[in-house]
C-alpha cells in the first residue's frame, strides 16, 4: 500500500496462480454504515456517519466518512455478506443487518492485482474528485504515487537534519518525527471543500479560493510543544491550521477549545486553542487572521454562552463564572457539563497561563486595555497553588503532594506545583527561592515522582535550567530520553497525544524547549547529537553542534550567560556551540 493526502494505491501480488480475496467493510461503531458494488463501473463506495464522543457523546456529527474503491480487472465472483457470513449476492447493502461486500479476482503468479481508493468528508463525489486529482483518474503508477510519497516525507525530515555514530538514535529521531506529523489532519478535498463546523445539516462549505483545512486539535496536549514545532519547522502550514481554527470560531460562534469530529468539545481542561494563536502570532506566522483570531480569543476569555445548551454543547471556558467571582475555581464547583469534572486547582493555573496567552496576543494588536486586564488576571495561579480551596478562602490543606487528588488533572499536586510557565521567577519566589526549588526539583526526580507519561511533567525538567542548574536539566533530559523512549515499535511510555510525546522528544534531542508557549523564547540545554541543522523556509539554516573549542555554550561566538534562546536569533540563522 502506499498513499497521498486523500488516496491511496493498494496491491496484491500473488505468490501463486489462485484466487485473490478482497473484503470491504464500513467501521460505524453505531452499525450505521452503508456499502455498496458497481458492477458497470467496477467501484465500491461506502460511508460512516461519524458520531461525537465527549460532548454529545453518541450523537450525530453531521457529516460521514465517505470511501471509493475502484479496479480495473473484472472479478470473478462478487457479493455481499451479513452479519452470519451468508453471502446474499446482491449488489448493495442497505440494511444494517448486511455488513461488508467481497470481490475474487483471479490471480496469476508474480502479476499484480491493483485497487485504487480515496475518501472524503464531504460525499462520494468528493471522494471521486479526489480519487482522479491524486491518481491520475487511476492510471499513476503504484510506484509513482510511492515515490511522491516518499518525496514528501522526505521535506518534512530534512527540515531538521541531525548526525550521529549511533544509527538507532538517528532512526528514533526521525520516528518522532513521522509521529509528529500526522495530527491535526486534513478534512477538506482536493478543492478544498468540507463540512461545516459543528453542523448537524451535513452543510458542505465550497469555498472560492481553494484553501486546506484542518481538524482533530488535540489542544491540551498539544499547545506545550507540537505547535511550537510547527511554528518552526512549517511555518505556512502552522498558520494554515490556525485558519482553520479561526474559521471554526465563526462557524460555531465560539472558539473551540477541543476541536475533535469536527464538533465543539469539552474533553480536556484550559483554552490553549488561545495559546497557540499567540504563540504563531508573536513567532512571527502571519498565514491567519490575527485580529478574527483575537476577537474569539478574547469571547471565551470574558463570556460566557448565554444558553445552558450552548455551553452543554462545548461552547466557552468550562467554570469561568467561578474563576472570574473568586479568582480561582472553588471546589464547590463540581464544573458540570464537562467531560473532565472537578480538577479545580488545575483549572484555575491553566486559565491564569491562558490569560497571560491572550494578553501577549493583546497587547501585540494595541489592545491595551485588555492586556492589563489579563495581565492581572494572569497572577491568579497564587490564590490557587497546587491545593485545593474553597470558595470562603480556606485551603484543602492537602497533605498527598504525590497522589492523584480530585481538584487535579490527571496528575498529582506535586506535579502541577510547577504549572506555571508564564512567571517562572514568580514560582520560585514562592517556593522559597532557586535553592529549594531545585531541592524540591530533586525530590521530584530522585523519588521518582517525575512522570514523564502524561503532559502536565513536561516542562519541568528545564526548570532545573532556568533556577541556574543547567548540569541537572541535562543530566534529567537524557535520563527521560533513555528511559521513556526507545528504537522500536513500544519505544513510548505512553500514548503519542497526537504527537506531543515525540515533539517533546524532538526539542530535547535538539537542546531548546519552549517552556513558556506564547512567548519568543526557548529554554536551552545540551543537545543529544553532535550536529544539529535546521533548516527554513527562507534558506537560512541554525546549527546547534559540539566543540572542544568552547568551555560554555556561545551564540555566533559570543558567551551565552542565560540558558535562552530567542525565537528571531534561531529564523535570523546561525550557530550554538556546546562543550
Amino acid at each position: 500500500m502506499t498513499a497521498l493526502s486523500h488516496s491511496a494505491i493498494l496491491r496484491a501480488v500473488p505468490d501463486d496462480d489462485g484466487e485473490v480475496h478482497i473484503v470491504i467493510t464500513p467501521n460505524s461503531d453505531e452499525g450505521e454504515g452503508y456499502i455498496e458494488i458497481d458492477t458497470l463501473r467496477r467501484m465500491v463506495y461506502g460511508y460512516n456517519p461519524v458520531h461525537r464522543i465527549y460532548q454529545g457523546w453518541g450523537e450525530r456529527a453531521g457529516f460521514s466518512g465517505h470511501f471509493l474503491l475502484t479496479y480495473h480487472d473484472a472479478p470473478i465472483a462478487f457479493g455481499t455478506y451479513d452479519t452470519d457470513g451468508t453471502h446474499t449476492g446482491t449488489l448493495s447493502v442497505r440494511d444494517r443487518k448486511q455488513s461488508g461486500v467481497w470481490l475474487t479476482f483471479r490471480g496469476r503468479k508474480g502479476c499484480a492485482v491493483t485497487l485504487y481508493t480515496a475518501s472524503s468528508f464531504t460525499s462520494r463525489e468528493g471522494a471521486l474528485l479526489n480519487l482522479i486529482a491524486e491518481t491520475d483518474s487511476m492510471t499513476k503508477p503504484f510506484g509513482t504515487m510511492m515515490r511522491e510519497n516518499a518525496a514528501s516525507w522526505c521535506r518534512r525530515f530534512h527540515t531538521i537534519d541531525v548526525e550521529d555514530s549511533c544509527a538507532s538514535r538517528v532512526r528514533q529521531f526521525y520516528g518522532a518525527m513521522y509521529r509528529a506529523s500526522f495530527l491535526p489532519r486534513e478534512t477538506s478535498d482536493v478543492d478544498g471543500s468540507r463540512p461545516r463546523f459543528a453542523d448537524t445539516y451535513s452543510t458542505i462549505v465550497r469555498p472560492s479560493v481553494h484553501a486546506v483545512s484542518y481538524g482533530d486539535f488535540s489542544m491540551w496536549d498539544t499547545y506545550r510543544a507540537l505547535h511550537p514545532l510547527l511554528n518552526i519547522i512549517t511555518p505556512r502550514l502552522s498558520g494554515r491550521m490556525m485558519q482553520s481554527l479561526v474559521d471554526m470560531a465563526r462557524e460555531g460562534g465560539w472558539l473551540p477549545i477541543f476541536p475533535c469530529w469536527n464538533s465543539y468539545t469539552a474533553a480536556m481542561i484550559g483554552d490553549h486553542v488561545s495559546v497557540s494563536f499567540a504563540d504563531a502570532w508573536v513567532k512571527g506566522v502571519r498565514h491567519f487572521d490575527g485580529k478574527e483570531a483575537y476577537h474569539y480569543m478574547r469571547k471565551n476569555a470574558f463570556l460566557s454562552p448565554q444558553s445552558h445548551a450552548d455551553y452543554a454543547n462545548g461552547k466557552g471556558r468550562r467554570a469561568l463564572a467561578s474563576y472570574l467571582k473568586y479568582g480561582y475555581v472553588p471546589l464547590e464547583d463540581a464544573v458540570a457539563d464537562a467531560h473532565h469534572k472537578e480538577e479545580q486547582t488545575s483549572r484555575t493555573l491553566e486559565y491564569a497561563f491562558d490569560d497571560f496567552a491572550v494578553a501577549q496576543m493583546a497587547k501585540a494588536l494595541g489592545y491595551d486595555d485588555d492586556y492589563a486586564a489579563l495581565m492581572r488576571r494572569s497572577a491568579n495561579w497564587k490564590t490557587h497553588h497546587a491545593d485545593g480551596r474553597h470558595a470562603d478562602g480556606r485551603w484543602a490543606m492537602c497533605q498527598e503532594q504525590t497522589r492523584r487528588m480530585p481538584f487535579i488533572t490527571e496528575g498529582a499536586p506535586c506535579h502541577y506545583t510547577w504549572y506555571v510557565p508564564h512567571d517562572i521567577e514568580g514560582l520560585f519566589e514562592c517556593l522559597g527561592g532557586h535553592g529549594q526549588a531545585v531541592e524540591m526539583l530533586d525530590t521530584l526526580f530522585s523519588k521518582g515522582y517525575y512522570w514523564h507519561g502524561n503532559e502536565p511533567c513536561h516542562q519541568i525538567p528545564w526548570l532545573y535550567a532556568a533556577a541556574g542548574e543547567a548540569e541537572r536539566a541535562d543530566r534529567w533530559i537524557r535520563y527521560i530520553m533513555e528511559t521513556e523512549y526507545n528504537d522500536s515499535p513500544g519505544g513510548l511510555s505512553g500514548n503519542d497525544d497526537a504527537g506531543q510525546m515525540s515533539a517533546w522528544y524532538i526539542f530535547a534531542s535538539m537542546g531548546f524547549y519552549p517552556l513558556c508557549p506564547a512567548t519568543p523564547w526557548y529554554v536551552v540545554s545540551r543537545p543529544a547529537f553532535p550536529y544539529v541543522r535546521l533548516n527554513f523556509d527562507s534558506g537560512r539554516h541554525f546549527t546547534f553542534r559540539r566543540s572542544s573549542a568552547v568551555t560554555q555554550p556561545t551564540l555566533n561566538g559570543e558567551p551565552m550567560p542565560y540558558p535562552r534562546l530567542n525565537h528571531f536569533d534561531l529564523l535570523s540563522g546561525g550557530e550554538m556551540l556546546f562543550p
